[in-house]
């Protein structure tokens, strides 16, 4: 008896951790600025500068940037900018994970308040959480096939394992000049600016990712006139182009996640020597898995009537392809302008980002709520407020398509994202927000499957031979197969089919004609 084996890769979660971290920390307004009265609006992006794979931890260290706009104390009423960073260095368990891992890392400013302590010193306090995950490819063998036996009965399993071809990560640059519009003044300083990615697409070529999107940009500043007039500019910036992706091959399975690492916008002279250009420089980092779906048969279990055959299995886990799914859906609601804030004389800007609350399995398929968290800058009729800030939450459900999804162990990633944002006017107390959200989800069935790793020869027990009925008749019963009726009264399936002039094909209350074999003979009569 020969069994051959196949070789199975395999993909993995091998481990995963999550950490929340608060940073928190007062800085003092820097002697060049002036005293301030009030803050109108702050924003965060977190910028890890160094990661290092220990055994069984990650070490992640940077900065969390804080960027202030506030108001300043005086007759004028003037807005200006600060720009502070917080430190951080922190650590998460993985267990099982060694140098040399690929590890994919990711954060989520949770929340971020900033208040004044005086005129001259704010306070900033920021909860971020951290997640790290790592998956593994790994290689098994499993009994596919069995030569050199006769009268051999075999039970075999389709898997359909996820192998992950390709993981990286790996930056897209985009770089883009903006104009001043020519009915707007010169551009004298900065006070507040806002880059956002609003849509994303990659697809695969071989060796290639074709990438595109567009990024949405806000400038408010002030201007090089007599006053410092408050002037502000927007533009939405699309971006085309290809990455190199070496083991890429169209028709693969992605899951490609596209954020907004960094970007910076400078002012620059145009040709006559006037501010009027702005300089946007934005790495975007893409997070790449490329898998394949292979199809295997292997050996679930062997039987022969004329020896005992006892299977030697181990337990491996492996995952399989549940689902792919891209959506969109929207998002309305009306925010109301808290009675502490300035009532709204008109919308500068609006920006918002997209906050899963939860992810449930449904007997209909997988129920995703949550929720657009919204900013809105605007000008006041307040002389003594010129500028000020709603909040708000935008709420959304949305459900995809996934029959049988709560009787199997399942995992999830999830990439929302917001591609449409826009805040209009009701009144001076009221703004309507009006969200397009793309949700991006790749779900993977978690399988503990017995492999067959090789196989012990026995002579039969002729004891427990001679106590089985030489001839029997058999009802079948629901949920029988062919194969495990002829197990039990040492045949074959072939033998029976034969017996009784059928195919394969049982059903339940059907009658056959069972007859024993020998020890040394197989027969049926």
């Amino acid at each position: 008896m020969e069994i051959k084996k196949k070789n199975i890769r395999m993909s993995r979660q091998k481990s995963q951790a999550m950490n929340q971290v608060t940073l928190e920390e007062d800085m003092n307004v820097p002697d060049s600025r002036p005293d301030a009265s009030g803050i109108i609006q702050h924003s965060g992006k977190i910028k890890v500068e160094d990661s290092k794979i220990l055994e069984n931890q990650i070490m992640a260290s940077g900065y969390l940037e804080v960027q202030i706009l506030y108001l300043s104390d005086g007759e004028e009423h003037q807005v200006h900018r600060l720009v502070t960073r917080l430190p951080f260095n922190e650590k998460l368990n993985l267990e099982g994970v060694i140098p040399g891992d690929n590890i994919s890392l990711k954060w989520e400013i949770e929340d971020i308040r900033v208040h004044l302590i005086n005129s001259r010193k704010i306070s900033m306090q920021a909860l971020v959480t951290f997640e790290a995950a790592v998956e593994e490819l790994y290689d098994t063998q499993a009994a596919v096939e069995i030569q050199g036996m006769k009268e051999l009965s075999v039970k075999k399993k389709e898997l359909h394992p996820l192998s992950m071809e390709v993981q990286k990560r790996d930056i897209f640059r985009v770089k883009e000049e903006i104009s001043v519009a020519s009915n707007k003044p010169n551009i004298g300083e900065i006070l507040w600016d806002s880059v956002q990615l609003r849509s994303s697409d990659v697809k695969l070529s071989d060796g290639m990712l074709d990438i595109r999107g567009e990024l949405f940009v806000f400038v408010l500043y002030a201007a090089d006139d007599e006053g410092r007039t408050k002037q502000w500019l927007e533009a939405a910036i699309p971006f085309q182009g290809q990455l190199e992706c070496s083991g890429c091959k169209a028709g693969m399975i992605s899951d490609i996640e596209v954020s907004l690492a960094e970007s910076s916008l400078d002012v620059r002279p145009d040709y006559d020597g006037e501010e009027r250009i702005v300089l946007l420089d934005a790495v975007l980092e893409l997070d790449i898995r490329l898998y394949e779906e292979d199809t295997v048969s292997i050996l679930e279990d062997v039987y022969s009537p004329v020896k005992e055959l006892v299977p030697v299995t181990g337990e491996e886990i492996y995952e399989s392809l549940l689902m792919r799914n891209y959506a969109k859906c929207r998002a309305l609601d009306r925010l109301k302008i808290p009675e502490a804030k300035p009532g709204l004389l008109q919308i500068c800007h609006s920006q918002g980002e997209v906050r899963v609350d939860e992810i449930t399995k449904t007997d209909q398929g997988i129920q995703i709520e949550g929720a657009v968290e919204v900013s809105v800058l605007y000008i006041t009729a307040d002389d003594g407020r010129p500028f000020a800030r709603m909040e708000g939450m935008v709420p959304f459900s949305h459900k995809m398509d996934a029959s049988g999804i709560l009787a199997q162990e399942c995992r999830f990633r999830l990439h929302p994202q917001l591609e449409q944002l826009s805040a209009s006017m009701v009144d001076s107390e009221e703004v309507e927000i009006k969200c397009g959200i793309s949700l991006n989800l790749f779900a993977v069935l978690v399988h503990h499957q017995n492999c067959i790793l090789d196989v012990e020869e026995k002579e039969l027990d002729l004891k427990r031979l001679q106590e089985k009925p030489g001839i029997v008749c058999y009802i079948v019963q629901p949920g029988d197969s062919l194969w495990d009726i002829a197990k039990t009264y040492y045949t074959t399936p072939e033998r029976i089919c034969s017996m009784n002039h059928i195919t394969e094909d049982i059903r339940a209350g059907q009658k056959l004609i069972l007859v024993k074999t020998g020890a040394m003979q197989v027969s049926a009569v």
